[in-house]
């Protein structure tokens, strides 16, 4: 199943909700950054939720960032999503290892530890709006619902997850979001709130077969669900060697002399993609001409 996201309402528009499979995008990821398993968990799960979010934006140069920061061992975590369904990200330490949790699954919440959860929206303004809020169970999907509702006002309903192969590629990997609206009778919450109660996880019901479709079908059962949009959604970072020689020369002359003076090509990596860059000591010259 190709990765998508599917973008639904319910109840007479007192619910909107989203739902996406995301084990092509995931794998990507974690091949770029060769992530250990509990890491690759963390991580997919922050880029589902990215994938969701990024398609709330208004604008199709609008920006959305996710940044978890904890006290474990990961340290935390950096996603970007646009309008378009592209989304890239990096875990801050990507070879964690630790121990299953007490249940015998990967340990997400003792990788990410305590810390904090920043959503920022680059919407082309002077300034992008930035929410934070403290990390509740650092598992990631509780954190963003907490999020919802005290930094935007917006009552949620989150779910994530990913599932490893015993090769630790990854098996399945989506997620679900599912808001109300000012404006919701107290019936549609009761429904919805037996309906998140009777499902299974997010990555239960991916292996199972269903499709995103099929999972707000359950998710909304008996509240009239309808599919509004649906959208490729893919892992993929915009940087190119032009980027990389912008950021070398925002560096200033001090700081590029210093490597030409070494005498040896230097190489910069893409914290998203992985991606190497090289640079002669001559390419090192030529922006030197052009630094302040």
């Amino acid at each position: 199943m190709a990765d998508y996201i599917v973008r639904a309402t319910a109840a007479g528009a007192q619910i909107r909700a989203f739902a996406c499979t995301t084990r092509e995008l995931v794998e990507q990821a974690r091949q770029a950054h060769n992530t250990s398993p509990v890491v690759t968990a963390a991580l997919g799960r922050l880029l589902s939720a990215g994938a969701m979010m990024g398609t709330m934006l208004k604008g199709e140069e609008d920006l959305l960032t996710l940044q978890m920061k904890g006290d474990g061992p990961m340290q935390g975590l950096m996603v970007t999503a646009d309008a378009r369904g592209n989304v890239k990200g990096y875990a801050y330490t990507p070879d964690v290892i630790i121990p299953a949790n007490s249940l015998g699954k990967l340990d997400v919440a003792g990788a990410l530890g305590k810390g904090t959860l920043r959503v920022i929206r680059d919407m082309g303004l002077k300034e992008p709006y930035v929410g934070q809020t403290l990390l509740q169970t650092s598992e990631i999907a509780e954190d963003l619902t907490y999020y919802f509702a005290t930094s935007e006002q917006v009552p949620s309903s989150v779910g994530l997850g990913v599932l490893m192969e015993r090769d630790n590629t990854v098996r399945q990997a989506g997620g679900f979001l599912v808001q109300l609206m000012p404006f919701v009778e107290d019936g549609v919450i009761d429904r919805l709130e037996r309906n998140l109660c009777g499902i299974s996880s997010v990555t239960a019901m991916l292996d199972a077969g269903n499709t995103p479709e099929q999972m707000l079908d359950m998710l909304l059962a008996g509240l009239d669900c309808e599919i509004l949009e649906s959208r490729p959604t893919s892992f993929v970072c915009n940087c190119d060697r032009p980027r990389i020689e912008k950021v070398l020369i925002s560096l200033g002359k001090k700081e590029i002399r210093d490597m030409i003076e070494e005498g040896q090509e230097i190489e910069v990596n893409c914290q998203f993609c992985g991606k190497h860059y090289r640079f002669q000591v001559d390419e090192l010259k030529a922006l030197y001409q052009k630094s302040k």
